[in-house]
Order: C-alpha cells, then sequence, then structure tokens
C-alpha cells in the first residue's frame, strides 16, 4: 500500500488549500482513509476521515465547517479542501488508512498506513 500526499504549501490565514492523497497497491474493500495532521510539539490528530462502505465522513472539532473531505474512486485520490486556514492549522498533514472500521477511525492507534506527510503552513 502506497499513499502519496501533495498540495501543501504556504498560505495565509483566510486563505485555501486543496490537500491530495493518491492510493496504490490497495486490496481492501472494506476500509477508512482520512487525513491526520502534526504540529510541532504536539501529538498527531485525526482530522478528517471516511469510511469506504457507507461514506460516512467524521471531522475533528477544530475543522468542522471549514474543511472538506472527498473521495474520488476512478482516480483512487482522497482530497481535503481547507478553507478559512489559521495559523493553527499549521501542521504536517498525513494521509492514513485504517483496515479494521469502527467508529474509532480518527484516532491514530488504529492505522495501518501512513503517507509520509505534506506540511501545511498558515501565516498570520
Amino acid at each position: 500500500v502506497q499513499l502519496v500526499e501533495s498540495g501543501g504549501g504556504l498560505v495565509q490565514a483566510g486563505g485555501s488549500l486543496r490537500l491530495s492523497c493518491v492510493v496504490s497497491g490497495f486490496p481492501f474493500d472494506d476500509y477508512a482513509i482520512g487525513w491526520f495532521r502534526q504540529a510541532p510539539g504536539e501529538e498527531r490528530e485525526g482530522v478528517s476521515s471516511i469510511k469506504s462502505r457507507t461514506g460516512t465522513i467524521y471531522y475533528g472539532d477544530s475543522v468542522k465547517g471549514r474543511f472538506t473531505l472527498s473521495k474520488d474512486n476512478a482516480k483512487n485520490t482522497v482530497y481535503l479542501q481547507m478553507n478559512s486556514l489559521k495559523p493553527e492549522d499549521t501542521a504536517i498533514y498525513y494521509c492514513a488508512v485504517t483496515t479494521i472500521v469502527t467508529d474509532s477511525i480518527m484516532s491514530v492507534d488504529f492505522v495501518d498506513y501512513w503517507g509520509r506527510g505534506t506540511q501545511v503552513t498558515v501565516s498570520s
């Protein structure tokens, strides 16, 4: 399984970015895929994730109403549209897959595969 993120960069507060995660070598039928982030000196946290079978999407409280996760099955790609960005959104954003699907798909403890990450920096 390979997860390759792109789309990070430097943006001013209030701006937008769209992250992409291309997935390959993926044999799973039931899984969750989404985004986590880790700011300097902080623990890695769940941002948003989707269950493949139900299409249920979860969002972290700090990004609700600003970030939108979407999935293009034909392109094997997951997107994270980030609007109204804040300096506190600055972090490395990781694409991740969980193969045992529960209501804890936003927990780092259950992630099976990680991408290498893409840096998002929001200036004030």
